[in-house]
């Protein structure tokens, strides 16, 4: 691996764990924000409406893919990269600076939840977009092993948001952070909003999209193109649902709701919780490189 395919894998993962660290917050502090956000409930209510806000970021993810999807190959995936990662960054730091529940009634529900749909849309853009992007870097032969590292950062953003958390919450009482300690994890992501910025910045633009429009190839209807021919729209369809909804809802399970199982229902303190749930993904992460790189020896 040559220095300048470092550098793209190590700015586009970085980015990207970014964007996953501020799209997974939510879902880490799921209990706290029901409380604070639908405290007019019951606990078994508020927590559904948690639940179901935290999903409405995952409905609008195919969406956002299509929008900067066809918008990274119109203008290019370094500009796209750069209108994502801003969508993230500032939605997440106003979810640490929105008032609850008590204070403004359903409109801080409401809101909240247009914030998790912006982040929804965000994240949806940027996950392709930067496997995309690595994929077009990489040398023959080497495309499973360059995009695992892309494919790592979902779980590294969700590692990193249970750090913050344990490290904030090292440094207060239950209570305190129950209070305002949850904030700081999102207000922290402006500082994580201008690292990104700074990294996109130094990144230039895909060598295969640029020979795309030198040459006149670069498709001109991205979307009529993949879904309008049934020829290509099957294939989409087949990926779709066929490959990558069930790993889905496996993984998303596996990692968010083992984590609200054990605070929400098991009443297991904080801390620990997210503890657990840390060390599993540092020893899962490994998978993603291993079996990135096995792609390459025996296939897909």
């Amino acid at each position: 691996m040559t220095p300048d395919e470092k550098k793209i894998i190590l700015a586009s993962s970085l980015g990207t764990v970014f964007e996953w660290y501020d799209f997974y917050l939510y879902g880490s502090l799921a209990v706290i924000i029901g409380a604070k956000f639908f405290g007019q409930f019951d606990e078994t209510t508020r927590n559904i409406f948690a639940l179901l806000a935290f999903a409405a970021g995952f409905l609008v993810r195919p969406f956002g893919a299509l929008v900067f999807g066809r918008l990274g190959d119109l203008v290019g995936r370094k500009y796209t990269f750069l209108i994502t990662i801003l969508i993230m960054g500032s939605s997440t730091f106003i979810v640490g600076i929105l008032p609850t529940s008590d204070s403004i009634g359903i409109t801080a529900a409401i809101v909240l939840i247009t914030l998790r749909i912006l982040q929804g849309l965000a994240i949806g853009g940027e996950y392709g977009g930067a496997a995309t992007y690595v994929a077009e870097h990489a040398p023959a032969g080497r495309r499973g092993f360059y995009t695992s590292w892309i494919q790592t950062t979902a779980t590294l953003g969700l590692f990193m948001s249970l750090l913050v958390i344990l490290s904030v919450q090292a440094m207060m009482t239950s209570a305190d952070f129950a209070a305002y300690g949850w904030r700081i994890p999102f207000l922290m992501s402006v500082l994580l909003l201008a690292v990104s910025v700074w990294i996109r910045l130094q990144l230039s633009e895909s060598p295969a999209f640029l020979k795309m429009k030198a040459e006149g190839r670069h498709s001109k209807a991205p979307l009529s193109e993949a879904f309008g021919q049934w020829a290509n729209a099957k294939w989409a369809i087949l990926a779709l649902f066929g490959l990558v909804a069930g790993q889905a809802v496996v993984w998303y399970c596996g990692q968010f709701y083992a984590l609200f199982f054990l605070t929400g229902v098991l009443k297991v303190d904080g801390f620990t919780g997210n503890l657990l749930v840390a060390w599993a993904l540092a020893v899962g992460a490994l998978g993603f490189i291993l079996f990135g790189w096995l792609s390459d020896k025996i296939g897909r």
